[in-house]
């Protein structure tokens, strides 16, 4: 296997960017164990490299990078276990055309499907559904290449310890290099998009989270409208959305793209574009695989924060957002979307032994952030809040410590598998005092 010349690496929305030393593609997990003991014998870092969507810089490295979308594709599938095994390079988008092409799909996912399933899991990703966890508790078995370079299999019964660490670890604990997945038959969804009063929302929350296996909802800044969107099961056959689909996109991106701008060009019509975005936000309806409706489009590029609180601070900690964007009059037009997640038991999952609600605040991509997204993340930590790992945020070790306790657990299980600290870069290393 040859190094692929390098060159310089960015993220989606441009905040981190940097250029390793050599790029590596392995087709095979023999190339995988080979270049992580050539790593060693180099005294060389390894920083695995997904589909690039973390806002922080989790996969900066000087030294070697790594990508796995050589290793993509299902390898297979057990319909009567109800479990495939899956190349830990397939990229989310991929695994669901595969999966439903056998009658199959995941249990849930998020709203974009670029990511790669390593990537995805890893940094734990999540959609939302009280009845589901991280996309990682979907995890039923990980094929590991250790520091050492010597091959692992964990799972909920086989080396639980390490299966605990490694379904949401950063990349820190080994590169995971297959996956065995939970999945389930393939059924057809009716997802609704619609506006609705903020108090309306609150006052029928409960319900609204009970009543819907997939809920979520969008609060636009100055603005008393609230996007609404929810997905069900249903009996009602497929049919074609893709006008439907292009309408939404349309809106959501090119619309928003042109509001974007404006706000932009001119911040302090921020609280009016918020206004016109939320009173703008279409009512819309499709009925097809889930795998299709999770899915949506994002060109429309900004950074991103967000936090997990307990479940039941949503409505406290998203009123008072609200009324601190109000009171401080911070320019910022993009909705703020909130989701909840069932808990689970990994280490440092965001979600990890409680029910969670997801606060996600974002600002366009060339509009100050910080002043606004220090404030709210003041907030949320209040209200307990952990920060998602690939999403922006200014958490140091201590405070750290006390939003997640099992961190010094997690850790110290890395310290005993990666003595050599090969897969640590100085964005980790800062973050978590690594020495």
């Amino acid at each position: 296997m040859l190094p692929m010349k390098s060159m310089l690496w960015k993220n989606w929305s441009g905040s981190v960017k940097f250029k390793p030393n050599q790029v590596f593609y392995p087709s095979s997990i023999e190339e995988v164990v080979n270049l992580v003991k050539k790593a060693n014998s180099e005294n060389k870092k390894i920083r695995v490299v997904g589909s690039c969507h973390s806002f922080t810089p989790l996969i900066s490295t000087n030294d070697y990078l790594l990508s796995l979308d050589n290793l993509n594709g299902v390898i297979s599938i057990n319909k009567e276990e109800q479990i495939a095994e899956v190349w830990a390079g397939t990229k989310l988008e991929q695994l669901g055309n595969e999966l439903y092409e056998s009658g199959f799909s995941q249990e849930n996912l998020g709203d974009i499907n670029v990511q790669s399933i390593a990537g995805a899991f890893l940094t734990g990703t999540h959609g939302t559904g009280i009845d589901h966890g991280i996309l990682s508790t979907q995890i039923e078995e990980m094929t590991v290449v250790l520091p050492s370079g010597d091959l692992l299999d964990c799972s909920k019964t086989k080396n639980t310890d390490i299966y605990r660490a490694i379904g949401v670890s950063l990349g820190l604990l080994g590169i995971v290099v297959k996956f065995k997945i939970r999945i389930k038959p393939a059924k057809t969804y009716r997802f609704e998009s619609k506006k609705i009063k903020i108090d309306e929302v609150y006052s029928n929350l409960l319900n609204l989270k009970k009543e819907n296996e997939h809920f979520e909802f969008y609060l636009f800044p100055y603005s008393d409208q609230v996007q609404v969107k929810i997905m069900n099961e249903t009996r009602t056959k497929k049919h074609s959305f893709k006008f439907e689909k292009w309408k939404v996109a349309t809106i959501e991106n090119k619309a928003f793209w042109l509001l974007s701008e404006f706000s932009r060009n001119f911040p302090k019509s921020s609280s009016q574009i918020s206004k016109i975005s939320g009173s703008s936000v279409p009512n819309s309806r499709m009925v097809g695989p889930s795998h299709e409706l999770f899915s949506t489009t994002r060109n429309v590029k900004f950074n991103e924060m967000e936090y997990s609180i307990p479940a039941e601070y949503m409505n406290d900690a998203t009123l008072e957002i609200q009324e601190e964007i109000k009171n401080k009059r911070f320019n910022v037009h993009f909705p703020i979307e909130c989701r909840f997640v069932q808990g689970d038991n990994f280490l440092i999952s965001p979600a990890s032994m409680r029910d969670s609600a997801y606060i996600a605040i974002h600002m366009y991509k060339g509009m100050p952030h910080q002043d606004y997204f220090n404030r709210i993340e003041e907030i949320l930590q209040s209200y307990n809040g952990r920060p998602h790992w690939g999403k922006m945020h200014s958490m140091n070790l201590e405070r750290l410590n006390h939003s997640y306790p099992s961190l010094s657990n997690f850790l110290t299980i890395r310290s005993q598998l990666d003595k050599n600290n090969i897969f640590v870069n100085a964005y980790l290393a800062k973050l978590f005092k690594i020495e």
